[in-house]
């Protein structure tokens, strides 16, 4: 023995082999360990039968190919979905989660089709032979490591991309398809729009206009508890009036005055309060008021304003609250603003870009 380690064979009372590794040390008897050995390797399936292996290999293509479809869902639902034409707030919101359900449905299979094509690839195609290999705590020579490499080399040929073009090619294709939804959302987001959201229409003595419908509000109109979706006086014929009703847009909801507090008084008239629409988070429409609590919800992530507390935000992701438009009435009982927002309007992160 050349380093005091030796494997022998024996054999136990049925007549199977054995293998004990004996040490030993000078001066000191030969330690002895069983070892159990592995069972007998059991072939799959697709190992031993071409045509099981070919069927695999076409599920696994399948996977691919949804996921495919998948992407190919997302972007198909985000370019095709317009929501032009719907006046009707619900309208809106029904078309909007429709959407979001197509293209959550669409992300859904793009992932799954490439997670769960590379786990049926690896559990039905890939080698699946049991090996054992003694560990060295040095590094090994030449010989060992040129081996080491002819293995992986080995295991790259085995794993088949070479021989199964269906597979490669297809998987390249849901890998490459895969972030173009990304790509898209983000591109979507466009350039910060600098300074834009701090100013809008908005300014002294503009009557409030109702949205869509038009027509100038009078506070006597309003009842408690009601809310109206108001617009500038006179925003279609600024410049662009896409751009300006996507800042100006307002709502406007008549409380008890006694229900508001001292900051929320001093841009309201006889309990008449206006406040952006614009969410504070990431800029979706706050459209759902909750008389109960005087609490306006964006349906989008769910931030919470409370109207009698000058919109401050009692939950969710917005961090900061809604801007307030200071209101009064002209001399025909029209109200109108007393000034522009006292804040830049939409989404926190845009005011310090």
């Amino acid at each position: 023995m050349s380093d005091g380690n030796e494997t022998m064979s024996t054999h136990d009372d049925a007549g199977h082999a054995t293998e004990v590794a004996t040490t030993e040390s000078a001066g000191q008897p030969a330690a002895r360990f069983d070892n159990p050995g592995l069972p007998e390797h059991q072939h799959r399936v697709t190992d031993v039968d071409p045509k099981a292996a070919k069927r695999a290999e076409r599920q696994v293509a399948l996977m691919f190919l949804l996921s495919v479809v998948g992407t190919l869902i997302v972007l198909v639902t985000y370019f095709s979905v317009k929501y032009e034409g719907h006046n009707d707030l619900m309208s809106r919101l029904t078309q909007v989660q429709h959407s979001t359900v197509l293209m959550g449905l669409g992300m859904f299979l793009a992932l799954f089709g490439i997670g769960a094509g590379a786990v049926h690839w690896a559990k039905t195609l890939m080698p699946d032979d049991e090996r054992v290999e003694y560990r060295h705590l040095q590094r090994s020579s030449e010989e060992d490591r040129a081996a080491a490499v002819g293995i992986l080399r080995e295991g790259a040929e085995e794993v088949g991309l070479g021989r199964r073009p269906l597979i490669r090619n297809t998987l390249i294709g849901a890998l490459a398809l895969f972030p173009l939804p990304a790509v898209v959302l983000l591109r979507d987001t466009g350039p910060m729009p600098g300074r834009d959201l701090e100013t809008t229409v908005w300014k002294q003595g503009t009557r409030l206009v109702k949205d869509p419908e038009g027509g100038a509000v009078k506070a006597s109109d309003l009842t408690l508890g009601s809310i109206v979706h108001i617009m500038p006086e006179g925003i279609e014929k600024t410049a662009d009036p896409a751009a300006e009703r996507a800042k100006a847009a307002v709502l406007l909801v008549r409380l008890d005055p006694a229900d508001l507090n001292e900051e929320s008084k001093k841009g309201a008239y006889e309990g008449i309060v206006a406040y952006s629409k614009i969410c504070t988070h990431l800029g979706c429409p706050v459209a759902l008021y909750e008389q109960r609590t005087h609490h306006l919800l964006c349906p989008c992530h769910q931030s919470t304003f409370d109207l009698t507390d000058n919109c401050r935000v009692v939950f969710g992701p917005a961090k900061r609250p809604l801007p307030q438009l200071p209101i009064t009435v002209d001399d025909e009982g029209y109200l109108v603003a007393a000034a522009g927002f006292n804040q830049p309007v939409g989404p926190s992160f845009w005011e310090r870009a």
